[in-house]
């Protein structure tokens, strides 16, 4: 624990260095070919205090070829290379920071390029803060209560930090991805996520002194899960606790599945398929299966698809078409639940009592 502390302060000490905390956010591999554009487009090595150069047309196309890299048919040196927009406002004075096109996406910050296995990889190099306004749109209605988007705010800070401790010195720290947390780039930020962003600026939470593992999802469907039981991790804040989501339309769903999708799924006939298993919120932990063999509950929903089986909290039972699934929630379940954050910011509930409620324990911390 004193360890991971310590690199927290040099990882604060080093952003401020720069000024800004930054994260590194992997996005889609391009294949072997892709094309970066900006205002003021400039390009250099792959270090924040790195010496670049203009590219007078404003766009450059990355191949790679025999296993390194080109940028405009021209060689350079390394396996990585580094955009940045607005060069000529950097030169007067002025803040730059132009969003880039890289590929298909469009981003704050800068762009690496970079061989990666037979390939290439892009990586946005981008503010925390700046990051956090697109995962905002990304992750949460902005018609949600800005108390529940500042809640939000607070967890998606909390879990890049705590995410950029653990790959420490890697490429990148996350992806963009639902395995991580969703980002879109540009086209998800929102006067909203804006000014639930800055009114949190630099606000994360804590236990022992440390970024927690600020999990969250859509929707618990009355009662959060342990971080034991929903992640395999047994975290001091990640208790069960009950939430007014469960009286919501929006944490209710059902699916039916044919008899076919299940036998392809599960490899087995479903015939006599039910549930032997459960956690004390209720949640599926084990379906045993027609062959007498079962199924953990984790792999059962992998199996058959998060978006049809939204969560673990379901009823299953025959019908005319198949199997009907009935359930409540969308998601693991574990920590903030974006549906009763709002349930509460509704009810007048700040943001740190939202997120209190939810990381019973975490203690609240400003780290910039």
């Amino acid at each position: 624990m004193l360890q991971r502390v310590a690199l927290l302060l040099l990882l604060l000490a080093s952003s401020r260095a720069f000024a800004v905390e930054t994260m590194r956010i992997a996005m889609d591999d391009p294949g072997n070919e892709v094309r970066v554009s900006g205002r003021g487009l400039g390009f250099g090595p792959d270090a924040e205090d790195g010496t670049f150069v203009a590219i007078g047309a404003g766009q450059a196309t990355v191949r790679r070829r025999s296993g390194r890299l080109e940028v405009n048919g021209a060689p350079v040196m390394g396996d990585a290379v580094r955009f940045r927009g607005g060069l000529a406002a950097l030169d007067a004075g002025g803040p730059g920071n132009e969003p880039l096109k890289a590929g298909n996406s469009q981003v704050r910050g800068d762009v690496v390029v970079r061989l990666f296995r037979d390939s290439l990889q892009l990586i946005n190099v981008i503010p925390l803060e700046d990051y956090l306004a697109a995962v905002l749109g990304s992750e949460m209605p902005v018609s949600f209560p800005l108390e529940a988007l500042k809640a939000q705010a607070v967890a998606a800070r909390t879990y890049a930090l705590q995410k950029k401790l653990d790959a420490y010195g890697a490429a990148f720290h996350m992806g963009s991805s639902v395995l991580h947390q969703v980002y879109g780039g540009v086209n998800r930020e929102d006067v909203k996520t804006r000014a639930a962003v800055e009114a949190t600026r630099g606000e994360v939470l804590t236990y022992d002194l440390a970024p927690i593992e600020a999990y969250f999802h859509a929707s618990c469907g009355g009662h959060t899960e342990s971080g034991q039981d929903a992640l395999g991790r047994n975290l001091p804040y990640l208790k069960p606790v009950d939430c007014p989501c469960g009286k919501l339309p929006a944490s209710r769903w059902s699916a039916t599945l044919s008899e076919g999708e299940l036998r392809k799924a599960l490899k087995s006939s479903p015939d006599g398929m039910r549930v032997t298993g459960r956690t004390a919120t209720r949640r599926v932990t084990r379906v045993t299966l027609a062959d007498g063999s079962s199924v953990d509950g984790v792999q059962f929903r992998r199996r058959l698809g998060y978006t049809r089986l939204k969560s673990l909290d379901f009823e299953v039972e025959a019908s005319s078409k198949g199997y009907l699934f009935t359930g409540r929630g969308y998601g693991h379940g574990a920590g903030l639940c974006q549906w009763g954050a709002k349930a509460l910011a509704d009810k007048g509930k700040g943001y740190r009592e939202i997120l209190s409620h939810y990381y019973p324990g975490a203690e609240f911390q400003q780290l910039y």
